[in-house]
């Protein structure tokens, strides 16, 4: 059985910082061949390195029902990107009859059960991010998962 698995956390480096927060068992599983990696943020058109961002006034499961967004510390609204990218990833997901997922824990993306609170100061809240938002409710298992220390 295939696993999707967040990008960074399989040693790639495009987190926004243009780092990566490698995980071993990740990285072991892409070398077997039973994970796939994927990055929301670079398939939705976001280039690496890119601003930070936090979903403000909910979690992703807001920013679907359009009711939070996800912007840059400067105010900048990246929304329409990031729920692309998650769309491109379920749909790869639906492609490949994945049921079960390995995403970076905190991000606006990959978040599952914890997420950065969109006051760009740290600060954390529960929450999913749009990525995980979007693959739980079509019925995906969702993990979070904190990679090491970011590294290019």
């Amino acid at each position: 059985m295939l696993t999707l698995v967040s990008s960074c956390l399989a040693g790639l480096p495009c987190r926004y910082d243009a780092r990566a927060r490698p995980d071993d068992a990740v990285m072991q599983a892409i070398a077997d061949g039973t994970a796939l990696p994927a990055c929301a943020e670079q398939l939705g058109g976001l280039p690496t390195p890119r601003p930070p961002v936090e979903i403000v006034d909910g979690d992703g499961h807001d920013v679907l029902a359009g009711t939070a967004s996800v912007l840059t510390s400067d105010g900048e609204d990246l929304t329409s990107a990031f729920v692309h990218g998650a769309k491109v990833v379920a749909e790869l997901v639906a492609e490949r009859g994945i049921t079960h997922a390995v995403l970076q824990d905190r991000s606006p993306s990959c978040g599952c059960g914890t997420i950065y609170d969109g006051s760009h100061n740290g600060a954390l809240t529960e929450g999913d991010g749009v990525l995980a938002a979007v693959l739980k409710s079509r019925g995906v298992t969702v993990e979070a998962r904190r990679g090491q220390s970011p590294r290019r």
